[in-house]
């Protein structure tokens, strides 16, 4: 590994997070130099110190190995968490050394659980930096890193593959160098796009900005108490739902929509999969509350289920109803969205769309094969022919996701969490969806967890952003390096 490759990009990466406490400071400024003003100041001091130093210390080298590559990756997250902690730590409140992580982790990894009890009591400039670190978070500290590092690096591609389906990627063609600009096109693009729409429909400037970066990221943090339902608007509440589900959907689809005028993306089998999945758990939803005697109206119940079931299936995590209040068969519903989730290429969490529309291609193949021993079946999705090693792959992907949770679960319960809550936290932390069940749910909080279920909940939420094998492989290296 050649260190000086490495601290110059994670360098790079927290100069991001540095510009980002710049512009937090401007907002300090502009609203009267309020309480963060001093801790932004010195939380961007230091973060700037400590990210251009390898500038100045290191020569460039732009040649970047693989193993190079996945320790940038994971250090990039890392010391990103860490550096995003310290506003947090410096403003003080309820944010203690572990609720500081907690926000950190949440944040820049999309999640958006907190463990505030008063969202509105944060100065304004810290209610920005909260939603930028979504920002950064959602298209990614490592996306950033490949809009710089050299187009000839045979690592770029790897690094691009990381979070990229050949499935998804089916449809829309780029080259590697390309890939990048349309991934940061789009997503800005749809920030711009939501910012706007949501003035129109009534909300501040200031209000619509942090919603937007936290839409697209499918974050879920809130300059509001009640999140969404504060603003009681359905023209809102529709934005919101059509722009979640779009940040769910893999960015080089979206980008064939502009670039070909045509919505044929939208027949794509995985988008299919996913639009389907979303239909449907919004319709038993529905019924549910409607037969459970929980809305009285069909709108208010249909509204509101589609909406909550978009927050979990695209792991933004926005509320216009507290799902703790809910029937059991909705909740169970919103816990195998929030496993399910959106599309690879996205910025949402989960196992993805695609590897779910694999497993179940590869069950139905399966169970055809056993009826027709003799018969020759390929594994089939859309025009896509997929070989039996990648089928392989996706179900060992699942697998290992749900060991990963079971291992989570028994953990919290060991150290004295409520079952239900375990189960939920945990989900909805590998799932970086944010909300779950009782006293975490939509309109819940984290604030009355235990350090030690903070800190195991943190765990899942970088495990969850970077799909676990890149941390593996981290301290595989490691170790393997020490040996």
């Amino acid at each position: 590994m050649d260190i000086k490759v490495i601290s110059r990009n994670v360098g790079q990466a927290l100069l991001i997070s540095a510009l980002f406490m710049f512009f937090s400071l401007i907002v300090s400024v502009v609203n009267g130099k309020d309480s963060a003003l001093g801790p932004l100041a010195i939380s961007f001091i230091i973060t700037f110190i400590v990210g251009i130093f390898p500038f100045i210390f290191v020569r460039k080298a732009s040649a970047i190995s693989l193993q190079d590559g996945f320790m940038i990756i994971v250090l990039s997250w890392l010391l990103s968490f860490i550096f995003g902690m310290l506003p947090y730590v410096l403003w003080g409140g309820e944010y203690t050394l572990i609720n500081a992580w907690f926000e950190s982790v949440s944040g820049y990894t999309t999640t958006g659980s907190t463990i505030l009890t008063d969202v509105e009591a944060l100065p304004k400039s810290l209610q920005f930096w909260r939603s930028s670190t979504h920002f950064i978070g959602g298209l990614g500290v490592v996306v950033f890193l490949l809009l710089i590092i050299p187009d000839a690096s045979p690592f770029r591609m790897r690094l691009t593959n990381i979070e990229l389906s050949s499935l998804s990627r089916e449809g829309y063609r780029f080259r590697s160098i390309k890939t990048v600009h349309v991934i940061a096109f789009v997503y800005v693009a749809l920030a711009v796009t939501e910012t706007l729409l949501l003035m129109l429909a009534g909300m501040s400037f200031f209000d619509a900005l942090n919603h937007s970066f936290s839409t697209v990221a499918t974050g879920g943090f809130s300059t509001k108490n009640s999140s969404i339902a504060y603003f009681d608007s359905a023209a809102i509440d529709i934005i919101i739902i059509v722009f979640m589900t779009l940040s769910s959907i893999h960015f080089g689809l979206l980008f064939a929509i502009f670039a070909t005028r045509s919505l044929k993306t939208f027949r794509h089998p995985v988008v299919k999969f996913f639009l389907g999945t979303l239909a449907l758990l919004s319709v038993l939803v529905t019924l549910s509350l409607r037969i459970s005697g929980t809305y009285d109206s069909w709108g208010e119940a249909a509204l509101d289920a589609t909406f909550q079931v978009a927050s979990f299936l695209s792991t933004s995590g926005f509320a216009t109803a507290d799902n703790a209040g809910w029937p059991v068969f909705a909740n169970i519903l919103l816990m195998y969205a929030v496993f399910q989730c959106g599309c690879s290429g996205s910025t949402t969490g989960g196992v993805k769309s695609d590897r779910m529309l694999i497993a179940f291609k590869a069950i139905g193949r399966q169970v055809k094969q056993n009826l027709h021993p003799s018969s020759i079946m390929q594994l089939r999705v859309g025009n896509h022919f997929l070989k039996d090693d990648a089928a392989f792959a996706a179900i060992l992907y699942i697998v290992f996701y749900v060991v990963v949770l079971l291992i989570s679960f028994l953990l919290l319960i060991l150290f004295g969490v409520d079952t239900a809550e375990a189960v939920s936290g945990a989900l909805s932390s590998l799932g970086n969806a944010g909300p779950a069940l009782d006293s975490i749910s939509s309109m819940g909080n984290y604030s009355s967890q235990l350090g030690i279920a903070k800190f195991i909940y943190t765990v899942d939420m970088i495990l969850g952003r970077l799909e676990i094998y890149p941390v593996f492989i981290f301290f595989s290296l490691i170790f393997g390096r020490r040996k």
